[in-house]
């Protein structure tokens, strides 16, 4: 049996496909430590990668999620959303990052200030 010219390409675009998939599967998931957050900037950077696509701004303006500055929101409130996120709208970062971590990134928040200012 031979392949045909536009059977060829497909099988080798599902095969690549189902390789991707598979590498995705057996990666490791990111380790809890993978983000160094010791410092405010480490933790601006951070907020800037991982939350700023969502939280534009710094975390000041609204976008796809709502601004955070000024957020009347408890600590406790903030930590859990950070860790177990909400279906279809934010990812947990539970898995990932410690206690330690979603803290400073709460204390991010409560610092902001507005842009420029004061």
């Amino acid at each position: 049996m031979t392949l045909g010219t536009t059977t060829t390409p497909r099988i080798a675009a599902v095969a690549g496909t189902a390789l991707a998939l598979a590498l995705l599967a057996w990666a490791p998931a990111p380790a809890r430590a993978q983000a160094e957050l010791k410092t405010d900037q480490d933790v601006e950077r951070f907020f800037a990668t991982a939350c700023g696509w969502c939280h534009q701004g710094g975390g000041r303006e609204g976008g796809r999620g709502p601004a955070l500055m000024g957020s009347k929101r408890s600590d406790e409130y903030i930590a859990n959303r950070i860790a177990t996120g909400k279906p279809g709208k934010m990812p947990a970062y539970g898995q990932s990052l410690t206690t330690e971590q979603i803290d400073a990134i709460i204390h991010y928040i409560r610092n902001l200030k507005p842009e420029g200012g004061g």
